[in-house]
């Protein structure tokens, strides 16, 4: 049986007919995994959608729920987990205050900051989101690759990321 080719295997077989030169084995990973994680953003957002939510929106809620009680942060330190400017992250707080999934009061340490806090309408939300969230996740690793490819891309990808982050 031929071996599954793809878009990125019929781009790398383009160049190496044109420059048979040129090295296209980093291509074929990283071609694949930003390919690979557009399709993926596509399926967890159709998710996020369902409950009425950007992404951006269930990166805070999700963000705030999994603090742990009393379920509250700064707008900075949500913007640093979420990786966004602090001006995104206002606009994201704004948004999720308008809905009541949210809400905002004065810092307890400083009089100046504030605070961000998840409502019990946030919480239940973000409850259901999560869940449908991973059932999703699961299902877009079951459909497409073995428990034991899984550990192993899992451990390839911890490793290569930790470069990055460390």
């Amino acid at each position: 049986m031929d071996a599954p080719t793809d878009r990125v295997a019929q781009i790398m077989a383009e160049w190496a007919r044109e420059r048979p030169d040129l090295d296209l084995a980093p291509q074929g990973v990283i071609g694949r995994l930003h390919r690979l994680a557009n399709h993926l953003t596509e399926d967890l957002v159709a998710v996020y959608r369902t409950f009425d939510l950007s992404e951006g929106d269930f990166d805070v809620l999700a963000t705030l729920r999994r603090g742990g009680d009393p379920f509250e942060r700064t707008p900075s330190d949500l913007a640093d987990s979420t990786m966004v400017t602090t001006g995104a992250m206002t606009k994201r707080i704004d948004r999720l205050e308008t809905r009541g999934l949210v809400s905002r009061r004065q810092s307890d340490v400083d009089g100046r900051g504030r605070v961000i806090a998840l409502t019990t309408k946030g919480r239940a939300l973000i409850d259901d989101a999560v869940t449908a969230h991973l059932a999703n996740e699961r299902r877009l690793i079951d459909e497409a690759i073995s428990p034991m490819d899984a550990a192993t891309l899992e451990r390839v990808l911890t490793s290569w990321l930790a470069h990055y982050e460390s």
